[in-house]
């Protein structure tokens, strides 16, 4: 499936019950002992302290440069290169959101601040005129930061970065991954140059990658997906979208997948920069569902079931980054006062593995090392 030798023969040998999963390909060419990747999660979740807890288990972790000024970036970049050389590599990734903006009508977004207003104003937050607020969350300045500063790995959702970018990161030294949620994503990102694939299912956690969000997104079997990119693209795939399981890693692997990222399954680990709010939400056996909803950033993203999806997800617009920047100061305020019924649970569909071990220990538990 690609061009880094047989990775999909290697690993479909490798799956035998009971064995530590080997890294092959890419990964194995950064350094990294097992095929699994902490996912970035944005907004807090992804840590320096996450993706060094990945390097010592022998995977990769990566940093999340959506939401965060250059500067802020800059700063946990340096923080993970200041401990990951303990281990003898240079074995991390970062990731950005590329522009791909959902305009919204200006009447529609009023309407949705009228009807949050009330909700929002028993936490103090006032949604009176408020205006929608569009911007590209510094996407150049983040760019020139990781083309004079290469780090080992540069991802992209929400959108593709210009042929030329890819090039410059790629000239630069560093890998690049674009995240897809079908097989036409798959082909338009490999027209671009590069160098693999995070292959996304409808079942993840927080955004969908999707490069439509105006359309819903397709619910492929993660597995079925991986087959259908394989028949149009060569170039080595990481599964992602609720694996939480060593079997789930194993099946997605014996699909061809070169690595498996993770993400849900780590944000009660004691790395995770999730709230405390966020964190006790998802042990809270009384949740059961998970919701795919535009009510809290005007994408669709994946979240567990409460009060505010119940009263909102039927009548929230599409229109990002407008809705995001609207609900952000409410969710802030939710989150540290631990109302969990007022934010955004992000979870995937296999949330209900995710434990408070530490991160590394379910890394290596996913492997199969322990």
């Amino acid at each position: 499936m690609n061009d880094h030798g047989s990775a999909a023969d290697q690993q479909n040998s490798q799956s035998t019950p009971g064995s530590r999963l080997e890294a092959t390909g890419l990964l194995a060419g950064l350094g990294a002992a097992i095929p699994i990747v902490a996912a970035p999660m944005a907004g807090g979740p992804s840590t320096p302290a996450l993706v060094l807890a990945a390097a010592e288990a022998g995977g990769i972790g990566f940093l999340a440069g959506g939401y965060k000024k250059p500067d802020q970036l800059s700063d946990q970049i340096s923080a993970v290169r200041a401990g990951i050389s303990r281990f003898g590599v240079n074995l991390f990734g970062v990731n950005l959101f590329a522009p791909n903006p959902v305009a919204i009508d200006k009447d529609a977004f009023a309407e949705y601040a009228e009807a949050l207003r009330e909700f929002a104003a028993t936490f103090d937050i006032d949604l009176r005129e408020v205006e929608a607020l569009e911007d590209d969350d510094d996407w150049a300045d983040k760019v020139d930061l990781l083309t004079a500063d290469p780090v080992p790995v540069v991802s992209f959702t929400f959108g593709l970065p210009p042929a030329g970018v890819v090039r410059r990161l790629r000239k630069a030294g560093s890998l690049v991954i674009q995240t897809v949620t079908n097989p036409d994503e798959a082909e338009q990102a490999v027209a671009l140059g590069v160098d693999g694939l995070v292959v996304q299912s409808y079942k993840a956690g927080g955004h969908s990658g999707t490069l439509t969000p105006a359309v819903p997104v397709a619910q492929i079997p993660l597995d079925e997906l991986l087959d259908r990119a394989q028949a149009r693209v060569r170039v080595p795939l990481w599964a992602a979208g609720g694996v939480s399981t060593p079997g789930a890693v194993r099946e997605a692997l014996n699909h061809g997948a070169e690595a498996v990222a993770v993400g849900s399954v780590l944000l009660r680990s004691p790395e995770s920069g999730a709230s405390e709010t966020y964190k006790s939400a998802l042990a809270d056996e009384n949740r059961s569902e998970t919701v795919l909803t535009t009510a809290f950033s005007g994408r669709p993203a994946r979240a567990l079931r409460n009060s505010f999806t119940d009263r909102f997800h039927s009548i929230a617009p599409a229109g990002y980054p407008a809705i995001h920047h609207l609900t952000s100061p409410l969710r802030k305020v939710a989150a540290a006062a631990g109302a969990a019924e007022a934010i955004n649970i992000w979870a995937g569909t296999g949330y209900p593995d995710a434990t408070d071990q530490p991160a590394g220990q379910i890394l290596r538990h996913l492997a199969g090392a322990e």
